[in-house]
C-alpha cells in the first residue's frame, strides 16, 4: 500500500510489516528519506528530517545552504553543489561542469509494476504490488529523474529503480547513476558482505564499521567470483533470529558498488548502483536511461527473517518460465567425468548406466564444437564437430532420448578464441583498446557484444545447434572477466557505455533464447559463481553455484549463496573422490546429502566409479524426488555454520503449512570422547506433534516430539564415527 498525505507532503510505502516514508520540504521541493523500519500506524514522522534545527532550510536561513545540503537526509542525492557526501548521480554537462540538485516536481501512484525497458526487474501483477512514481529535476542541467518504488502484498520487500532523461536542449553525460540511497541515523552497525574467489564463492563477512567509508565493488564486467552485489547494516547484536538489518541486493549482472558511509554527524548512507568506474553514458536530448534495480529489506527479527524475505520474493516474483515452480530433471554432466576427452559412444555410455539409475538428462559439457580438444582454441565456432560427435548431434540426442533420458549442452557464447574461424574473419569483433596487444585470460578474448551484428551473429549459431536437436537444457557459461575496454563500433564520446552495453546485450541474448525456446531449462554459470545475481535469476531459474563441488567446501560457499538466494537457484551436484578441485575423500552419502540441498545432479562417470557409489545413486534418486518440492518451496532456516563453530553445519526447511520439515546436520570433524549435539529446530508450529525419522540411518524413528519441545529444548543428534558424516531428519506432523 502507497499513500500521499497532500498537507503534510509525506509518502508511506507499507508492506506486511514494514513502512518507508519520503518527504517534500521547502518552497525548493527538497526530496528527503524520512524512515525505514517497522511498520507505523500514521504518517507523522516528518520531524525525523530535522528540519526545524539549525541549520534549517534554505528559505529561512539561506546563507548556510552548504551546511543544509551536508546534513540532509536526501532520498536520492546529487554532488557538486554541497553535499559532500557520496551521490548517487554525476552529471557532466557539455561545458564540463558537474554540479546538480533535484527538486520534486510530481508524483502517481499505480497499480501494478512497470517493466524496465531492456533490463530484468521484479514483477507483479494490479493485484500483487503497488508502485510510486516520484518525478524530480533540475531545471539547470535540463535533467528530469523518475524514481520508482514498489511494495507488494505478500513481502517485506522494497524494491528501487531510477529513469534519468534529458529534458533539455543540449547532450550531458552520466557519469554515476546508482538505484538507491538510504540516509538514517547510524547506530553501531556491523557490515555484512559476501567475498570470495574463483571455486570459493559467496563467503559471508561480518565486520564492525565506524566512520569513513565502506564498500564492496567489482569492475570485472561481472558481478564477480571476488565481491557480491549484497550489502546488510545489522544491529552489532543481530543474531539468525533477533535484531534489525538493512539488506540491499542488486538486480543487475555486471559492475557494481555497494557502500556504506559513517558521516560526521553520526549518520549513514547506505547506497547501491552501477561502478562509477569507466562508466559514461552520453544523453541526447530526449533521450533516457534506465537503472538496474535494487531489492531492499527490513527486518527486526534477524537473518532468517530477512533471508526468508529474499526467497519469497525472488520465488514469487522474480524467477520465471516452465521450471519456476516445477521440479528439475536430475542431470548427469560429463565435464569432470571426461572434460575434452569423450566421442558419442563414450557419452552413449554414460547415459545407459545413468538410466538405468534413474539419473533423467545427460548434458554435454564443453568440447563438441569446431575443432576443440583443449580451451586453446574455437570459441565463436559453433558448430558440432562430427569428427568427435559422429553421426551429428541429432542422432546423438535421439539415441539419448530412447535411453528415457533429456538432453542438455555447454555454451560460452560470450567469448571468441584468438584461434578460431570467427576471429579470423572478425577480429574487430573482441573486446579491444586499438593497437594495444590484447589481455588474454584462459587464452580467449571477450566479444564486443555492444554491436547488434556480433549480437545477431552469435545468437544465429547458437539457436541453429538448438533447433537441430532435441535440446531441453542449455548451460551458459562466461569464463574470464572484461579488459582492454575498447570497442570499435563505438565513437570516442561513447567508449565509456561499453560496460553497460554489454550487459544489456547479454539480456537480450538470453531474453530471446527463452522467448524462442520456452521449454528450455537455462542454466547460468560463470566459471562456476562468478554472474550468481539475481538478473541472471530473472532468466534462469537455477545458476552453477561454484566449480567447486567439494561436499565440505561446498558449505560455506552454499550457506553465503542460502544468504539470499532460494535452495531451488544453487546448481549442486555429486562429483567423483578424490575431489578434482581440492583432493578431499568424503563419503557418497554426504555428498548427496549435501546437493540435495541445490538442484541436485552428477558430475562423474557413472561407469568408472565405485560400485558401493554406483549402487546409492537410486537411493539418492529417490531421495531427490521424496524431498525436493519440499527443498523448493519451504522456509529455509540456518541452525548451525560451520564456517564459525568449524565443527558441523546445521539448516533446516519448513513447509508453508509447517506440516514437514527436513533437518541437514553435516558433522564435519569427529569428537572424541563427546557425546551427542543438541540442536534447536526453528519454525516449527508449537502445538502440533511430528515423527522424527533419522532418514538416512536404516529410517530410525527417533520418537514423537511436539514442535514447542523441539524448538526450545531441541533435538539430539548422536556423534557419527568419523569425518564428514551427514544426517538427514524429517519431521511429519502426525
Amino acid at each position: 500500500m502507497i499513500s500521499y498525505n497532500e498537507k503534510e507532503r509525506v509518502f508511506k510505502l507499507d508492506t506486511p510489516n514494514t513502512s518507508y516514508m519520503i518527504g517534500i520540504v521547502d518552497e525548493e521541493n527538497f526530496i528527503g528519506h524520512i524512515y525505514y523500519g517497522r511498520r507505523l500506524k500514521e504518517d507523522e514522522a516528518a520531524y525525523l528530517m530535522r528540519t526545524g534545527e539549525p541549520p534549517f532550510v534554505p528559505s529561512k536561513n539561506n546563507r548556510e545552504r552548504c551546511s543544509f545540503y551536508d546534513c540532509f537526509p536526501f532520498e536520492y542525492p546529487t554532488g557538486g553543489v554541497g553535499d559532500f557526501r557520496e551521490s548517487c548521480i554525476s552529471v557532466r554537462t557539455p561545458g564540463g561542469h558537474v554540479g546538480s540538485m533535484l527538486s520534486y516536481v510530481s508524483h502517481e501512484i499505480l497499480k501494478g509494476k512497470p517493466a524496465l525497458e531492456g533490463l530484468p526487474a521484479t514483477f507483479g501483477t494490479e493485484e500483487d504490488c503497488t508502485t510510486l512514481r516520484l518525478v524530480c529535476e533540475d531545471q539547470y542541467v535540463g535533467m528530469q529523474v523518475e524514481l520508482l518504488y514498489t511494495v507488494f502484498g505478500d513481502s517485506d520487500a522494497v524494491t528501487r529503480s531510477v529513469r534519468v532523461s534529458n529534458i533539455g536542449t543540449e547532450p550531458f553525460y552520466l557519469t554515476k547513476v546508482y538505484s538507491a540511497c538510504i540516509d538514517m541515523d547510524f547506530r553501531d552497525y556491523d557490515m555484512v558482505s559476501l567475498h570470495g574467489s574463483w571455486a570459493r564463492e559467496r563467503h559471508i563477512q561480518r565486520e564492525q564499521i565506524g566512520l569513513g567509508i565502506h564498500n564492496v565493488s567489482s569492475f570485472r564486467g561481472e558481478s564477480s567470483h571476488q565481491d557480491h552485489p549484497f550489502l546488510a547494516l545489522v544491529d552489532r547484536n543481530t543474531t539468525q533470529e533477533n535484531g534489525e538489518i538493512y539488506a540491499m541486493n542488486f538486480v543487475y549482472s555486471g559492475n557494481f558498488r555497494a557502500q556504506a558511509e559513517v558521516t560526521q554527524f553520526d549518520y549513514v548512507r547506505m547506497t547501491m548502483g552501477i561502478h562509477p568506474e569507466n562508466f559514461c553514458w552520453k544523453l541526447e536530448s530526449g533521450e533516457s536511461f534506465q537503472a538496474p534495480e535494487v531489492v531492499m529489506v527490513y527486518t527486526d527479527k534477524g537473518f532468517d527473517a530477512m533471508t526468508n524475505t529474499f526467497h519469497r520474493l525472488y520465488k514469487k516474483h522474480l524467477i520465471r518460465g516452465v521450471y519456476k515452480d516445477k521440479k528439475r530433471p536430475i542431470l548427469i554432466n560429463n565435464w569432470e567425468a571426461t572434460y575434452f576427452d569423450f566421442n558419442t559412444e563414450k557419452l552413449l555410455s554414460i547415459a545407459r548406466e545413468a538410466s538405468q539409475l534413474g539419473i533423467e538428462m545427460l548434458v554435454m559439457d564443453d568440447g563438441w564444437f569446431g575443432r576443440r580438444s583443449f580451451d586453446d582454441c574455437a570459441l565463436g565456432d559453433w558448430k558440432v564437430n562430427e569428427d568427435k560427435i559422429t553421426g551429428g548431434l541429432k542422432y546423438l540426442v535421439d539415441e539419448v532420448n530412447k535411453l528415457g533420458l533429456k538432453f542438455g549442452i555447454w555454451f560460452e557464447p560470450e567469448m571468441i578464441s584468438p584461434d578460431s574461424d570467427l576471429y579470423r574473419a572478425h577480429p574487430d569483433w573482441a573486446i579491444a583498446i586499438p593497437g594495444r596487444p590484447g589481455t588474454e585470460s584462459r587464452q580467449q578474448y571477450v566479444l564486443d557484444l555492444s554491436r547488434q551484428e556480433v549480437v545477431d551473429c552469435i545468437y544465429g549459431q547458437v539457436a541453429s545447434v538448438l533447433r537441430s536437436a532435441n535440446i531441453e537444457y542449455v548451460k551458459w557459461d562466461m569464463n574470464r572477466q572484461l579488459t582492454d575496454i575498447g570497442s570499435y563500433g563505438l565513437p570516442a564520446d561513447r567508449q565509456g557505455e561499453l560496460y553497460h552495453r554489454y550487459v544489456l546485450a547479454v539480456y537480450q541474448m538470453q531474453d530471446r533464447l527463452t522467448k524462442e525456446f520456452p521449454y528450455l531449462l537455462l542454466e547460468n554459470c560463470s566459471g562456476g559463481g562468478a554472474r550468481f545475481d539475481p538478473g541472471m535469476l530473472y532468466f534462469s531459474p537455477q545458476i552453477w553455484c561454484s566449480d567447486d563441488t567439494d561436499a565440505v567446501e561446498r558449505l560455506e560457499i552454499q550457506e553465503g549463496t542460502a544468504l539470499i538466494y532460494p535452495l531451488s537457484t544453487m546448481g549442486a551436484h555429486v562429483s567423483d573422490c578424490p575431489n578434482h578441485a581440492v583432493g578431499r575423500v568424503t563419503p557418497f552419502e554426504t555428498r548427496g546429502i549435501v546437493a540435495l540441498a541445490g538442484t541436485f545432479g552428477y558430475e562423474l562417470d557413472v561407469t568408472k566409479i565405485p560400485q558401493e557409489d554406483r549402487e546409492m545413486i537410486p537411493a539418492q534418486v529417490a531421495m531427490y524426488h521424496k524431498y525436493n518440492d519440499l527443498v523448493r518451496e519451504g522456509d529455509y532456516y540456518r541452525i548451525a555454520s560451520y564456517s564459525q563453530n568449524h565443527k558441523y553445519d546445521c539448516w533446516q526447511i519448513v513447509s508453508e503449512d509447517k506440516k514437514q520439515s527436513l533437518v541437514t546436520f553435516v558433522q564435519v570433524l569427529n569428537r572424541v570422547n563427546f557425546k551427542s549435539r543438541r540442536i534447536l529446530l526453528k519454525g516449527l508450529d508449537a502445538d502440533k506433534r511430528y515423527q522424527v525419522v533419522f532418514e538416512n540411518d536404516d529410517n530410525v524413528v527417533d520418537r514423537i516430539y511436539s514442535g514447542d519441545t523441539l524448538m526450545k529444548a531441541g533435538l539430539l543428534v548422536p556423534n557419527a564415527w568419523g569425518d564428514f558424516k551427514a544426517r538427514l531428519i524429517s519431521l511429519t506432523e502426525v
